[in-house]
């Protein structure tokens, strides 16, 4: 059974960054592409990032490219999303999910497997 772990999140002003882990286990990690979905209350759960499966290929939301990255290592079965100069708007709870397949993609319904979350709040 594969599960995912999130962590990393937490109340922090705005401009300060965060870095969220995602821990994947149970399964074949290097054979997954990997996303990142933040769902505010009241909204849609909505893409920010994706990665390939070896990590040459990452896709982002226009809101976060120049502020949001993402990465992963592989020995460690382990995916980040490093947060930058956040926003207030980027307060919601972050998904961490799993696709199978190389390609990153930002359909959250080619997702097969998700994490429970981890609350992000940026105060202004």
């Amino acid at each position: 059974q594969v599960q995912l772990v999130e962590s990393g999140g937490g109340l922090v002003q705005a401009g300060i960054s965060l870095r969220l882990s995602c821990v994947v286990s149970g399964g074949t990690f290097s054979r997954y592409a990997m996303g990142w979905f933040p769902q505010a209350p009241g909204k849609e759960r909505e893409f920010v990032a994706a990665l390939s499966w070896g990590g040459a290929r990452t896709d982002y939301a226009d809101s976060v490219k120049d502020r949001f990255s993402i990465s992963r290592e592989n020995a460690k079965n382990t995916v980040y999303l490093q947060m930058n100069s956040l926003k207030p708007e980027d307060t919601a709870v972050y998904y961490c999910a799993a696709a199978r397949g190389p390609q990153p993609t930002r359909s959250r319904y080619d997702y097969n497997y998700w994490g429970q979350g981890t609350q992000v709040t940026v105060s202004s």
